[in-house]
């Protein structure tokens, strides 16, 4: 498989880094300053995201859950694994698969194709690239065969070619938007994730992103959330609060703005026997966040010890899901 070098230098911080500055994030009943810390409680579970695995063609360089074409720390998902959990739901929900990138797991047109079958929703975290291509008919013949169920969400980590490739690098650009007129072109269903640059204001970045879309004839929404996700910026090298129960009431904000209060990851960790929960697709690797070995077991209430759970769900207001 042909791979790609990560960037020398990505404009992103990587946000795989866990610093923890002083005594915050080590105690998951208090906060630094002994506050009681804020808690998560799993309501209506309406996302299930299945993690495919950590190998991927890229490594880019600032990726959350450091991918590449040589991590493994997350096993590929089975059919057999992706449906012992899907066994569990009694409703229709969103099932998303993330990664690595999904089309690389041979089993990934299999999982699909019985998440679609159940009556779920079905979004796919992909780059469009090579991996993506290789399963074409069957991803034509899936979204034809189940009508606006299967949405294909292509990484577009910026409006810019130059951003995008230092990110991802040389030559991703133009494989990607190659994967997106595709995807377009077979009236796939179809939406972009891209991600804000230190000092970038939302309302420009979309802005940017829709110029593009219409240069490339996409009819794609650049102010729908949903079609167009953008991520906010992920510093891991600068400070952040600590969220206490107070916090709450002074943000304004209920534990509902976290990704933990309705929705569970499955992966399967390098290692380990078989596939298991954790709280958050951010957080695949840190035990305190892994819930157990069903969805039942995965009820329990999650403490926001992580600077994530502030950065990403309370303060930047972000969700993975559709």
């Amino acid at each position: 498989m042909a791979t790609l070098a990560p960037p020398a230098a990505s404009p992103f911080i990587d946000p795989a880094e866990r610093p923890l500055p002083g005594d915050k994030f080590r105690d998951p009943q208090v906060t630094a300053r002994g506050e009681p810390r804020a808690t998560v409680t799993l309501g209506e579970l309406r996302t299930l995201w299945l993690n495919t695995g950590t190998l991927c063609n890229l490594a880019c360089a600032s990726c959350y859950i450091e991918s590449s074409p040589r991590n493994d720390a997350l096993l590929y998902l089975s059919l057999q694994e992706a449906d012992r959990f899907l066994d569990e739901l009694t409703a229709p929900i969103e099932i998303g698969f993330t990664g690595g990138e999904p089309f690389m797991n041979p089993d990934i047109i299999a999982m699909l194709e019985s998440a679609l079958a159940r009556g779920h929703r079905v979004l796919v975290l992909s780059n469009a690239m090579r991996p993506m291509r290789r399963h074409e008919a069957p991803i034509v013949g899936l979204a034809r065969s189940f009508p606006e169920r299967l949405t294909i969400r292509v990484s577009l980590d910026h409006h810019t070619r130059a951003v995008h490739e230092a990110e991802r690098g040389p030559g991703t650009w133009a494989k990607a938007l190659d994967g997106v007129a595709w995807l377009h072109a077979n009236a796939v269903p179809l939406a972009i994730a891209g991600r804000l640059l230190p000092g970038e204001a939302e309302a420009d970045a979309r802005r940017a992103y829709a110029a593009l879309f219409a240069e490339l004839g996409l009819t794609i929404d650049a102010l729908h959330p949903a079609d167009l996700v953008i991520f906010p910026e992920m510093d891991a090298s600068a400070d952040v609060p600590e969220i206490s129960t107070a916090c709450w009431d002074v943000l304004g904000l209920t534990p509902a703005v976290a990704m933990c209060s309705s929705s569970r990851m499955i992966v399967h960790r390098n290692g380990m026997a078989g596939a298991e929960v954790a709280a958050c697709t951010l957080l695949p690797y840190d035990e305190q966040f892994l819930l157990g070995r069903s969805l039942g077991e995965a009820r329990r209430t999650v403490a926001l010890n992580h600077p994530h759970c502030a950065r990403f769900c309370v303060l930047g207001g972000a969700r993975c899901s559709g």
